[in-house]
């Protein structure tokens, strides 16, 4: 074989590059696994609002670094919003409890809760649901509360006495209730002072235009047949303070606006996703007292909507520990050190530093002088090689005789030397052999 010495500098720019390859490498592994995961949300409403504040928290989610982010699809409505998501265009939605097909959604957390309310004008004389029969009621949001309303309609036989329900813009329910088009409205509302305030709006203000609350004294029987709904009891004075409206606590229906996700969602990432939301509402309360609806939903085994595992694991507490979750790196740490100081350790015999240099032994001379007398051509040559074999024989004597442990044992020379002498012998006689050349006239 032929050995060729490779320049220093060589290996140790062929080393360097491999090391830089290598490391651009892992960065790039590690930048990969550690992105932020984006999903898609489809949000709406009536008023924008929902999208608003969903926008909020992507944003906050942004800011802090985040390892789940929001892309935010206002689709203008929760119905839309649905579609969406049932069509498999996102990967979450804020949606209504009682809006859409949600069999393939697993809540995240509750976003808030909204209550169904039957308001009356001032001065109406309508104080029980009985009392609709002939009139119109305006429906707030039109097609989004049509469950709500198909519920009243079963409840109370509301299509046999005659009660029409007239779906309304936001923007035309002022004008509805002043030309009495309607005799009372339905609106389906998270209880917040932004909510109360637009819905007081539709109606005649002074200190004795107190607007009538509806009760719903069916709610229990409502919500027993449809889970998407729960029995309330509005508070005492939450339309109006002073007088009270209501004047004691109403009972009506109540519905929950949830963020779910696909059930294709990693549990890693709806876990990272919903500690995410829950810190954000903590730094986002002061900007919307919105978020301060934002809770965990029901983790009972048979609630309405099923909760999503990841989100499961931090409402009950069972997300993984510190060995849970890095005991697989603590065992294959010594095993990736153990790989790198070999790695380490050949990098460095490849550069040959520290190494000492190859010194050509006794045995290589006597082998290299084998490959000679295959190719001499006179006799003298040959007695000189025959002399330097009687003194790399006689170096070894003495040097056996000294009590050097680097000393060839004198039955490995006897050997090399016999074969040596062969070697000779027949090149001798070849060199006899061969014609004398002519000398040229």
């Amino acid at each position: 074989m032929i050995s060729i010495k490779v320049p220093f500098w060589l290996r140790f720019v062929s080393l360097l590059g491999v090391i830089l390859l290598c490391t651009a490498a892992g960065l790039y592994g590690y930048r990969w696994y550690n992105r932020p995961v984006t999903l898609t949300l489809a949000v709406g409403s009536i008023d924008g609002e929902a999208a608003s504040a969903m926008s909020m928290i992507a944003n906050q989610l942004a800011s802090d670094g985040a390892s789940v982010r929001l892309k935010v699809v206002d689709t203008g409505t929760a119905i839309e919003a649905g579609k969406q998501f049932t069509a498999g265009n996102v990967d979450l939605a804020a949606v209504r409890g009682d809006v859409g097909d949600l069999s393939q959604a697993q809540a995240i957390v509750v976003l808030s809760h909204v209550t169904v309310l039957l308001i009356a004008p001032p001065g109406s004389s309508i104080d029980g649901i009985d009392k609709l029969k002939g009139r119109t009621v305006g429906v707030l949001g039109g097609e989004v509360n049509a469950k709500v309303v198909d519920a009243l309609n079963n409840a109370y036989d509301l299509a046999r006495n005659k009660a029409v329900f007239k779906n309304l813009s936001l923007q035309d329910a002022r004008q509805a209730v002043q030309s009495k088009q309607v005799s009372a409205l339905l609106v389906v509302i998270p209880l917040t002072q932004k909510y109360l305030t637009l819905v007081k709006g539709f109606f005649p203000q002074g200190t004795k235009a107190t607007p009538v609350l509806i009760p719903i004294d069916s709610a229990a029987a409502i919500a027993e047949a449809n889970r998407a709904y729960e029995s309330f009891d509005v508070p005492k004075g939450t339309l109006r303070g002073s007088p009270p409206v209501p004047d004691d606590d109403l009972t009506t229906l109540r519905t929950s606006l949830y963020l779910v996700a696909r059930k294709s969602v990693s549990a890693d990432v709806a876990t990272s996703l919903t500690q995410s939301i829950l810190k954000v509402r903590r730094e986002l309360l002061g900007e919307n007292p919105l978020f301060a609806q934002i809770t965990a939903p029901s983790t009972d085994a048979d609630a309405y909507l099923p909760v999503h595992p990841g989100a499961l694991a931090v409402y009950n507490a069972t997300t993984q520990s510190f060995m849970d979750e890095y005991g697989n790196y603590i065992y294959l740490g010594p095993m990736i050190l153990g790989g790198i100081a070999s790695v380490l350790a050949a990098a460095w015999k490849f550069l040959g530093i520290g190494q000492p240099e190859f010194r050509e032994g006794p045995l290589d001379t006597l082998y290299g002088l084998a490959r000679r007398i295959r190719t001499v051509n006179s006799d003298s040559e040959l007695s000189g090689i025959e002399e330097e074999i009687d003194n790399i024989l006689k170096a070894e004597r003495l040097k056996a005789e000294a009590g050097d442990e680097n000393a060839v044992d004198a039955a490995t020379l006897n050997v090399v030397a016999h074969r040596l002498e062969n070697l000779i012998h027949d090149r001798r006689a070849m060199l006899l052999a061969k014609p004398p050349i002519a000398a040229v006239a």
